[in-house]
């Protein structure tokens, strides 16, 4: 394994270049190899536990995209144009709970953890469910689950913006709606996943209209 040695010129440029991208140029694809690339970054992408309470769905079929639009206001024009549209799925109470079979499948077959392991890893994720974060209802699981699913959209974003790629983040649709599109012709198990956010790449149409504005630096951070 090497370490990294890209500068942080070259990060702090790429947060610089990105912005969210109403509009993209449909004559430009993002390759094969640089959209596999970024999901690659959601893949290795760190989340609560190690458990990956996330599933992502490539939305290229443009049926599929147009069945999306009167459930997501903010996406009709990202959908149009953009190359890749991703759509981030979050799991569900069944799923993420402390006694779920899916959490039992990560810790023995993904992390091949010994059953002694087991057994106190397990002990330290109910605690944690039950005490540390009183998780105690279903939207409460998934709106954690949502938080690990966030990390990896900002590593796909920036590792978009790092080799040129422009995206778009997109909270703008009736999540209800939206889940009964992805249950009736995307064969989502609704039950199990939920919709956090939806995610557009490509190539920007035209540079944004205004500047990038932030806050000032001294006045987000505090040192003690």
């Amino acid at each position: 394994m090497n370490i990294p040695n890209i500068t942080r010129d070259e990060i702090l440029n790429a947060f610089t270049y990105r912005h969210a991208t109403k509009e993209f140029d449909a004559t430009k694809t993002v390759s094969d190899e640089d959209i596999n690339f970024i999901l690659k970054t959601a893949n290795l992408s760190p989340s609560s536990f190690g458990f990956e309470p996330w599933h992502f769905i490539v939305v290229q079929d443009k049926e599929l995209r147009e069945l999306l639009k009167p459930v997501a206001w903010g996406a009709p024009l990202k959908l149009d144009t953009a190359s890749h549209f991703i759509l981030g799925l979050s799991m569900k109470a069944p799923m993420v709970k402390h006694d779920a079979d899916y959490i039992r499948h990560m810790m023995k077959d993904v992390k091949q953890f010994p059953e002694d392991v087991i057994k106190t890893y397990s002990k330290f994720y109910r605690e944690f469910q039950d005490r540390d974060f009183n998780l105690d209802t279903d939207k409460k699981l998934f709106d954690w689950s949502s938080k690990q699913t966030y990390i990896a959209l900002g590593n796909m974003m920036t590792a978009a913006a790092l080799t040129g790629i422009d995206s778009c983040p997109i909270e703008g649709f009736h999540q209800e709606k939206a889940e009964a599109v992805l249950r009736e012709k995307f064969d989502v198990d609704t039950d199990k996943y939920g919709l956090s956010f939806m995610l557009a790449f490509g190539y920007r149409k035209a540079d944004p209209a205004f500047p990038k504005s932030r806050r000032a630096f001294e006045d987000i951070i505090t040192w003690k």
